[in-house]
């Protein structure tokens, strides 16, 4: 077996900001979702600094937030929510229609998830 030093160690740097939801999961946070407005509204500028620091700013005081976007957006839905999601490291816990579901844990969680059976 040749030895190798840490230098010529290629790593992969694209981590995971976080473990993927369940099923159970994302249907528990869909029920807490259904009655909540939406908070971002996504209209015709595209994903930009300012949004995404508003989002961040929403995930960090509610931990689940719903977002729309409005019919005059040049984004889908599919690119929004995909892009929110990766800038704010939080996850998609529901799309549907023009509004999607963010989720991201909290430095002290209010939200109790069911647990994960791996």
């Amino acid at each position: 077996m040749p030895n190798f030093d840490d230098s010529e160690i290629v790593t992969n740097e694209r981590i995971p900001l976080q473990k993927m939801l369940t099923g159970k999961q994302k249907r528990h946070l869909r029920g807490l979702g259904h009655a909540l407005k939406p908070v971002i509204l996504i209209g015709k500028k595209e994903i930009d600094e300012a949004l995404i620091a508003e989002t961040d700013a929403a995930l960090a005081h509610h931990e689940l937030i719903k977002v729309k976007v409005l019919e005059n957006s040049m984004l889908e839905r599919h690119e929004a929510s995909e892009a929110l999601s990766v800038a704010t490291g939080s996850e998609v816990a529901q799309l549907l229609g023009k509004t999607f579901l963010l989720y991201r844990v909290a430095e002290k969680p209010v939200i109790t998830l069911p647990e994960r059976q791996d």
